[in-house]
């Protein structure tokens, strides 16, 4: 079983007397169901699972349920034998985006306090959104993502000693021995290919087979685009069409999306195609990184609405698009390959599996940085510049950001494949698997 930080996380909701639903989100294919299925059993001894997807294209019991009433009366369909105390009973409400007023339901279930629950969904910012009746106060959400880099050099042997070791070394920007170095870099471009979506990663883990490997990613990646167009039928070719756009629009020098090249038809905007980025964006399978010209913290209050750059939720699908089987793109420093895409993705997917929100500086006259993040701990703009070749120094639109005193820069990062850490000015450089204790 993989190692997965959040669940330390379900296991302290779930043994805690709180008095809301703990509703856990995020794309198809991450490990929600396996992880929640696993905690379930160990903690309850009647562990009641109910698919709502399975439910949807199937017998429909829960279609029109309304009451709770209604809904015990389903579940003891299903699993009536299993239905106790609230102490030893865990309703594990999978899929629940399916029957969206369902979602309602929960607060009453929760206030009839018969059983413990649990939900999961995926696309559920859509559900949410077409929902009358949101349960404020009700639901504590709590996303989940792949495995980020951290849960993958545990899945591969790291200790948590041996993280904690690395930690400290990050937090006194201490440079790792050469041996040490080499190896976390040669398992970070490992997992540059493999990713972080729980069977891609057991595959990997079980043959180091490229071939099969490719195939789960393409696999989940076709099912992904299939499952974001489904939930609009009028726009769903719309969805796909952007979905299938993210890899090419990253190859760009500016990476963000432009508007015009979604149907091919000049004079289109942002804002046609607001309900399509919602629909990526929410169900999980995008990673939104939004512009800002005049940064300030916190810096939502700085965000352009109409500029965005969409990377994939997972860097391994991202790599199997741009280099199917070949491996060595990644593994042996191919010249003439240019891995600053994908750099940039992991870094994406590391930061908002963190908690971070994402955005990037996109100045016409000054250039533009990678990402911005917010530094709670100065109450500043922290810039982040990722460098995937060895010209890592070279970076004019970070040194004129950082010298601007109206942004009032107190610190920023370069990460990149070198080994040594230094301080130039302002700015740090830091390889680039440190980003996993950012």
């Amino acid at each position: 079983m993989l190692f997965r930080k959040i669940e330390k996380q379900i296991k302290d909701f779930l043994t805690s007397p709180s008095n809301k639903i703990l509703l856990v989100t995020g794309a198809r294919q991450i490990g929600k169901t396996f992880i929640i299925r696993q905690i379930g059993k160990s903690l309850f001894e009647n562990f009641i699972e109910l698919n709502m997807a399975e439910d949807a294209i199937g017998p429909r019991l829960f279609s029109n349920v309304r009451t709770v009433q209604d809904f015990y009366i389903q579940t003891s369909i299903i699993a009536g034998a299993k239905m106790k105390e609230k102490s030893n009973t865990l309703v594990f409400i999978d899929e629940i985006q399916e029957y969206p007023e369902l979602l309602t339901l929960l607060k009453f279930l929760k206030q009839d306090d018969k059983f413990t629950y649990i939900a999961s969904g995926s696309a559920l910012g859509i559900a949410l959104k077409n929902t009358t009746s949101i349960p404020i106060g009700t639901i504590e959400n709590l996303n989940m993502f792949p495995l980020d880099f951290e849960e993958f050099l545990i899945a591969n042997g790291f200790s948590t000693i041996a993280i904690d070791a690395l930690q400290s070394k990050f937090q006194s920007r201490e440079t790792l021995d050469e041996n040490v170095h080499n190896k976390i870099m040669d398992l970070f471009k490992k997992y540059l290919l493999v990713g972080g979506l729980p069977d891609a990663v057991n595959s990997f883990l079980a043959n180091s087979n490229i071939v099969k490997l490719r195939k789960i990613q393409n696999d989940i990646h076709r099912f992904y685009s299939a499952d974001a167009s489904k939930y609009d039928e009028i726009n769903k070719l719309k969805i796909r069409r952007i979905y299938e756009m993210i890899p090419s629009t990253l190859e760009n020098k500016k990476k963000r999306i432009v508007a015009k090249n979604i149907e091919n038809k000049t004079g289109k905007r942002f804002s046609d195609y607001q309900d399509e980025f919602e629909y990526l964006i929410n169900s999980g399978i995008a990673l939104e990184v939004h512009a800002i010209s005049n940064p300030a913290f916190p810096l939502i209050e700085s965000s352009q609405k109409n500029l965005l750059k969409l990377y994939l939720n997972d860097v391994g699908i991202l790599t199997n698009i741009l280099y199917k089987h070949n491996a060595n793109a990644i593994l042996a420093d191919e010249s003439s390959i240019n891995l600053g895409s994908v750099y940039e993705s992991v870094v994406a997917s590391e930061l908002k599996a963190h908690g971070h929100s994402l955005f990037y500086y996109d100045n016409r006259s000054k250039g533009e940085v990678d990402f911005l993040i917010d530094n709670y701990d100065t109450l500043s703009v922290l810039p982040l510049e990722i460098k995937s070749g060895k010209n890592y120094t070279v970076h004019s639109s970070l040194n004129n950001f950082t010298k601007n005193d109206d942004y009032k820069i107190k610190s920023a990062i370069v990460f990149s494949n070198e080994r040594t850490i230094k301080h130039v000015g302002k700015i740090v450089y830091l390889p680039i698997y440190f980003v996993m204790f950012l």
